[in-house]
């Protein structure tokens, strides 16, 4: 994908194919149903969502999408066992593109970081 200048995050969504947009719109449909009122941006040309700081990320690539942020050693540990199954750095946890998306994971991940940034 060539680099672009995203201004939203439906410009962002608009250049994958609607299997990834799907994909990335549950993502976002999670983020709004546990933090209503989030701010919806783009950071370092990816969606990003904001509520009393930076709350998460998301980006598509071609065999994954990556829910990312520098986690704390909190979270990686609070969810050891959930993300064994996938490639996980200090900032980024892939989801295989040909498996369906751990909403529920995602939804109990970006619930502890929206806790960690009321502190």
């Amino acid at each position: 994908m060539a680099k672009t200048d995203y201004k939203t995050i439906d410009e962002y969504h608009n250049v994958f194919p609607e299997e990834v947009q799907e994909r990335m719109q549950a993502i976002r449909d999670v983020v709004h149903k546990v933090a209503p009122g989030v701010e919806e941006t783009i950071s370092y040309q990816i969606p990003c969502f904001k509520y009393k700081g930076y709350l998460v990320y998301y980006s598509a690539y071609a065999k994954h999408i990556s829910l990312s942020h520098p986690f704390s050693a909190e979270l990686l540990k609070a969810f050891e066992k959930d993300l064994k199954k996938y490639k996980v750095s200090k900032s980024a946890i892939q989801f295989p593109g040909n498996e369906p998306l751990p909403l529920d994971l995602i939804k109990k991940i970006i619930e502890f970081r929206k806790k960690e940034n009321e502190k």
